[in-house]
């Protein structure tokens, strides 16, 4: 019973710190945006929905393959962290190699096409960065 009651303990931790990094990852990549995402999408802008969901996805998709791979708490914060901050860095490249629009501009006038590519491209990279994080 006290091994179950441990590693009860230890997926409540892990849980926590989950959450934690997740919303951390979040707040940050939502900075990144020149647009308040919540009011974005509460005004039924879909694209704005496609781009967060795979924002919110990506994240995930990092934060499980390094919470996977890890064999401690500590090792799972800092691989995560190095992990949403390249995914971070991704976003902003991709934002800089295309002059001719600006993402945010185009996610807040609702163009569901770059959304849907920008959100490929985020699940994407972020299975590669977490991969290569494991």
């Amino acid at each position: 019973m006290d091994h179950f009651l441990l590693d009860g303990l230890n997926v409540l931790i892990g849980l926590c710190i989950i959450l934690i990094v997740l919303a951390a990852g979040y707040f940050v990549f939502s900075t990144l945006t020149r647009f308040d995402d919540r009011k974005q999408i509460a005004a039924g802008n879909q694209a704005a929905g496609i781009y967060m969901g795979g924002k919110l996805l990506g994240l995930c998709i990092i934060v499980a393959m390094v919470s996977y791979s890890s064999h401690d708490w500590l090792q799972m914060i800092i691989w995560s962290v190095v992990g949403i901050a390249v995914l971070c860095l991704v976003y902003l490249i991709f934002d800089w190699i295309t002059p001719n629009f600006k993402v945010c501009e185009e996610i807040e006038k609702g163009n569901t096409a770059l959304a849907t590519l920008l959100r490929s491209i985020i699940i994407g990279v972020s299975i590669v960065i977490g991969t290569f994080l494991m």
